[in-house]
């Protein structure tokens, strides 16, 4: 019944956006009016849907109500991988996702799934930095453009964190622990150098997952454990300093290409001004949420890895996962790889870190 749902409402976006194109498409002028589509894939109330609408009321504001943008919250419009298509397709014009799911789509995208990439310390500084000023991002949207997508930014969510049924006192207890990851070959191969047996699953179903014990443990940014409820079948997070959440909104190319520059510079401005506030914000609401968590369930344990235990992961995840990553990332990607390494250190050096 979903997906009959999901394939009508699919035919009615395809009619909607052929409609959309016919009005005007590459001639188009400064006084066009836009109504599209922005589905993200993560719930109301989480970073992508709050700055997704952001987004929307700043470009009707700045247009005099010209744009319209209509945010869809995750499983309105299908699951990550459905959202993703859709804006590839040109079905929808937007798309807020992650790193792991549009890997499947832009296998560059790997780069960013790569464990112990970043600091511990400092990460929203160190990314507005590389949005603003690296070269990484003008690799990837070439990268992106051949799959029919321009990615507006990369932005920090939090840390992720290992929320298990079971302890983690010690690196061995990460053995063999079934954990829920999002369907990236990268990030399975980073789990697995650990002992971690990696577990694709599609977001909606973790929580069954952990409550029948089909799932051992789920990686996710503290917001997402609140608002799936998953510290409710989860005792013990814990916290590998491995892997910051990134989402990356996108735009259909074949859409953006069409715009005014002037509209193109709107979007562009908005998404580039908001990497530091939207890390400031995020940061806030996962320190807040992790607060509720341990009101609501006193019983949850959270640990931090110590410097030795995270050297001994990152050891690990250099010797066992990053010699093969060209292979997973694509044409380039060894080479996007070195200038995002070179981007974080150029970072750190021009911000005195």
């Amino acid at each position: 019944m979903k997906k009959i749902v999901i394939v009508a409402l699919i035919i009615t976006l395809v009619i909607s956006s052929v409609a959309l194109f016919a009005q005007g498409g590459a001639e188009a002028g400064a006084n066009k009016t836009y109504s599209v589509r922005m589905p993200t894939g993560e719930s109301e109330g989480d970073f992508m849907t709050v700055w997704a609408k952001n987004f929307a009321t700043h470009m009707a504001e700045k247009t005099d109500g010209r744009w319209n943008i209509e945010v869809f919250p995750y499983g309105t419009l299908g699951e990550n991988d459905d959202i993703v298509e859709l804006a590839q397709n040109g079905v929808v014009e937007f798309v807020f996702a992650d790193y792991g799911w549009l890997s499947s789509y832009v296998p560059q995208t790997n780069t960013l799934a790569l464990h112990y990439i970043w600091p511990k310390d400092n990460v929203p500084a160190i990314l507005e930095w590389v949005n603003k000023n690296g070269k990484f991002m003008a690799m990837m949207e070439e990268k992106y453009r051949e799959k029919d997508l321009v990615p507006l930014g990369i932005y920090y969510e939090g840390w992720q964190w290992l929320t298990s049924k079971k302890p983690i006192n010690e690196l061995s207890d990460l053995v063999g622990l079934k954990t829920r990851i999002m369907a990236s070959n990268m990030l399975s191969r980073d789990y697995r150098a650990y002992g971690i047996d990696p577990t694709p699953m599609s977001y909606g179903e973790i929580y069954s997952g952990l409550q029948t014990g089909l799932l051992d443990a789920q990686s996710q940014p503290m917001f997402a454990n609140y608002s799936m409820g998953f510290y409710e079948v989860a005792d013990f997070f814990v916290q590998l300093w491995a892997e910051p959440f990134i989402g990356i909104p996108c735009v259909n190319k074949g859409f953006f290409d069409s715009l005014t520059e002037a509209d193109q510079k709107l979007i562009r401005g908005y998404w580039k001004g908001v990497v530091a506030e939207s890390a400031v914000w995020i940061q806030a609401q996962n320190d807040k949420l992790q607060k509720e968590i341990a009101t609501k369930r006193p019983s949850i344990s959270f640990k931090e890895l110590n410097p030795s235990e995270v050297a001994q992961l990152k050891t690990l995840a250099e010797t066992k996962v990053y010699p093969d990553f060209p292979s997973i990332g694509g044409p380039d990607s060894a080479k996007m790889l070195e200038v995002l390494r070179k981007d974080v250190a150029d970072a750190q050096k021009a911000l005195g870190l």
